[in-house]
């Protein structure tokens, strides 16, 4: 069969293919060349003035609040990955030797956080972690005979507190997705084991773990993106503070673009920020192909 034959009987396919490659083509690429063309001239507002080429990122490396910022955003990744990457898969373990109506009750109180709207969870973390006598957690510890604690206005606290509300927003989606990862396991694995006389922690080491070991690690880089670009959660909780101890990379975008409205050092930011995903998303496929090797 020639090329054109082959065309004409995958060109159902290949129209299916088009809305798709469009609107990636307008909601991604179009507004990423945009940001890069943006990010070389001096503006007024959106309005295009002069070429000034590398000009914006030399000022962007120069302010004082960006390499805080760039040091916050990895804190706050190595501490999702310490925390929020680790408990979805205990929850998932756990979840899954549960029998009965528990196992939905559980799964169902687990995922409720995350039909929760953003704002509207942080707005409730915010209450719960205020400072002094009016904080719910602070309110509670009175109650055990302990003083009130300073939570969020700590800089040794505020990232980790910050990302255990990420964790107890999206904890339960993941959840969700690693379940599906364990139910596919072939339960006769299991039942090999325990005759062998595998006990609980041997079955999760070589069993449990292998088998979701592909989805785990999808997830992760997924996760390490979505973290990477924190940002309603510091600016409404801590508004980067205390003392830029909580300001993320995409919180400077924030200013620059609409408390300056320098939007030009909004996109070398952003820019820079895309270069760096690329580059962690190009070391952990380079690293994952080493292993699978």
């Amino acid at each position: 069969m020639d090329k054109g034959g082959v065309f004409k009987k995958n060109i159902s396919g290949w129209l299916l293919m088009v809305p798709p490659l469009v609107l990636f083509a307008f909601f991604v690429w179009e507004p990423l060349l945009e940001s890069v063309r943006l990010s070389m001239y001096r503006a007024n507002g959106t309005r295009l003035i002069q070429f000034i080429g590398f000009k914006n990122y030399k000022d962007v490396f120069m302010h004082p609040d960006f390499w805080p910022a760039l040091r916050n955003t990895f804190i706050y990744t190595i501490w999702s990955l310490i925390i929020g990457f680790l408990v979805p898969i205990v929850l998932a373990v756990i979840v899954n030797e549960i029998r009965g109506w528990k196992k939905s009750f559980i799964r169902t109180s687990v995922y409720i956080p995350n039909v929760i709207p953003g704002m509207a969870m942080v707005l409730l973390w915010g209450f719960i972690f205020r400072p002094g006598n009016t904080g719910i957690l602070n309110i509670l510890l009175n109650m055990g005979g302990i003083g009130p604690q300073p939570w969020l206005t700590n800089p040794k606290w505020t990232i980790p507190l910050i990302v255990i509300t990420l964790t107890w927003k999206g904890a339960g989606a993941t959840m969700l997705l690693y379940i599906a990862g364990l139910q596919g396991i072939d339960p006769e694995l299991y039942e090999a084991a325990i005759i062998d006389g595998a006990n609980v922690s041997k079955r999760l080491r070589y069993i449990t773990l292998p088998c979701i070991y592909n989805l785990a690690r999808t997830l992760l880089i997924l996760q390490i993106i979505a973290v990477f670009q924190i940002l309603y959660e510091p600016l409404v909780l801590t508004n980067g503070g205390p003392n830029n101890a909580s300001i993320s990379i995409m919180h400077l975008v924030f200013k620059f673009a609409f408390e300056r409205f320098d939007y030009p050092k909004a996109a070398a930011v952003s820019v820079i920020i895309s270069l760096i995903l690329v580059i962690l998303t190009a070391l952990y496929f380079k690293i994952s192909k080493r292993q699978d090797a």
